[in-house]
């Protein structure tokens, strides 16, 4: 490998070999290829001066590109499709006459960017599915585990771990849904001609208007694709691209928040992401276990964010059929976009499937808040032995100030209920203020909630897409 000149991080450090092949110069062309062919075989079901022995040679060399005759013909003429036209042309000379027949350059650069970027997104659903499929698996085995839960990152009345986990969950399962919507919209920009009059496919028709909108459905379905978008300028409508980083961000955000969790929890020494036996968290401290992987996350979800504007701002500044200037925009923030979300559905998938629970430090630092949450209970009980609800209420208020200076300001163990048994108003002993302690009384419909959720909406999703199940990670750590 050459060290003499920058390449890209998302390349090095980040994503598949699968996703970055799909963004490669050799899907690009190859797609470039498929398309010519599909247009031929359309203009000759219609009845245009194409013949079956044409297609075949061009099919037989769709995959077989001439790069180095391409390269050497741009540097002639300065066109990137017309140097790929004459490259085809001089592999399947009998073809050659009729490749690219009535297009323009954004026939074959449009069409390929839709189908890369639905490419793309679909090998994100796969990641993200087995996102979810992993972490389905982590809520349901901890659905029951009483944990701390956190509102302003102050003690809270308590949560399960696996509930927690739900609302990663959740929010995965509204990017799937942003994600679903928007694969199924895709659509080719198809054969428009140069400001999207389909003038040129007019005159080759001779006027047929039938025929021309034919030639559309036919290229869109042997792209494989439900239909081309029904008006356009010279290009599809950059608003396409806007969609499509807004969906990514989206999931960007989703892991950055889990991120941010797994972070605090591991500074709680609650729960940690995965440690290798040889793996180093400081060059200074040896003793030290860094999130690194969720830091990578939310790291990378920062850029991606911050990345979508590219395509709005883009999209909003074309002039009428079309400009030039969102081609050097386009051509670096959409693929990075991908690669980028692409390294952070692996590093999730990692975290995940190597998460490391402690349940006696959980359960350690809920018991020392559980008083306090305990104390309606407690309250009630002592209302039922005869005490008066309002005294009480106060009672209890001075009581956990004293409980809390006690923590704060001593560095004692909490003894709320110490001091609440010490009090006759309560006629509670310490031993039956004990019995409250359990912390599964505090937890709501936490458990019953994750099986909820997990057997109405999440199963029968991964159901559907079981096929796309069982991946591991690609990632560099």
């Amino acid at each position: 490998m050459s060290n003499d000149k920058y390449v890209s991080p998302m390349s090095e450090r980040y994503a598949s070999k699968k996703m970055q092949y799909i963004f490669s110069p050799d899907m690009k062309f190859k797609t470039w290829r498929k398309l010519w062919i599909a247009l031929a075989e359309a203009e000759m079901e219609l009845g245009l001066p194409v013949t079956k022995e044409q297609i075949e040679e061009l099919k037989k060399y769709q995959d077989d590109i001439n790069y180095d005759v391409a390269k050497e013909r741009e540097a002639l003429v300065r066109h990137d499709v017309m140097s790929h036209v004459y490259a085809y042309g001089v592999q399947c000379p009998g073809a050659k006459g009729i490749i690219h027949l009535g297009a323009t350059s954004c026939y074959v650069g449009d069409n390929t960017d839709i189908i890369v970027m639905t490419e793309a997104l679909k090998e994100i659903r796969t990641k993200l599915l087995n996102v979810m499929d992993k972490l389905k698996d982590f809520a349901c085995e901890y659905r029951e585990l009483p944990t701390l839960a956190f509102t302003h990152f102050q003690p809270a009345q308590p949560t399960t771990v696996g509930k927690r986990a739900s609302l990663w969950l959740m929010e995965l399962k509204l990017d799937f849904d942003d994600l679903e919507y928007l694969i199924g919209s895709m659509r080719l920009l198809g054969s428009k001609g140069t400001t999207g009059t389909q003038a040129s496919f007019l005159e080759l028709f001779e006027g047929n208007h039938a025929k021309v909108k034919e030639l559309d459905k036919k290229i869109a379905e042997k792209m494989g694709y439900e239909d081309c978008y029904p008006v356009s300028g010279q290009t599809y409508s950059r608003k396409v691209d806007t969609r499509v980083l807004n969906v990514l961000a989206g999931i960007a955000a989703s892991a950055h928040k889990f991120s941010n969790d797994i972070r605090l929890l591991q500074h709680l020494k609650e729960i940690e992401e995965p440690f290798e036996k040889n793996q180093i968290g400081s060059s200074a401290m040896a003793y030290k276990r860094n999130p690194m992987r969720s830091e990578r996350i939310a790291s990378l979800a920062n850029y991606v964010i911050c990345d979508a504007l590219n395509p709005a701002i883009t999209s909003s500044t074309q002039w009428f059929e079309r400009t030039l200037d969102d081609s050097a925009n386009k051509r670096i923030s959409v693929p990075e976009a991908f690669l980028a979300v692409d390294g952070i559905l692996d590093l999730y998938l990692n975290i995940v499937d190597g998460l490391v629970v402690y349940p006696k430090v959980i359960e350690k630092h809920l018991m020392a808040e559980l008083p306090f949450m305990a104390t309606e209970n407690i309250m009630m009980d002592a209302v039922k032995a005869g005490g008066d609800r309002q005294e009480l209420h106060e009672k209890i208020r001075t009581l956990s100030m004293e409980a809390g200076r006690n923590v704060k300001e001593k560095g004692l163990e909490n003894n709320l209920l110490e001091l609440i048994a010490a009090d006759p108003s309560f006629n509670l002993s310490l031993e039956e203020l004990k019995q409250t302690m359990d912390p599964k009384k505090y937890v709501g419909r936490s458990a019953e909630q994750v099986e909820e959720f997990i057997t109405e909406v999440i199963n029968p999703i991964l159901d559907e897409y079981k096929v796309c199940l069982g991946i591991t990670a690609d990632i560099k750590v």
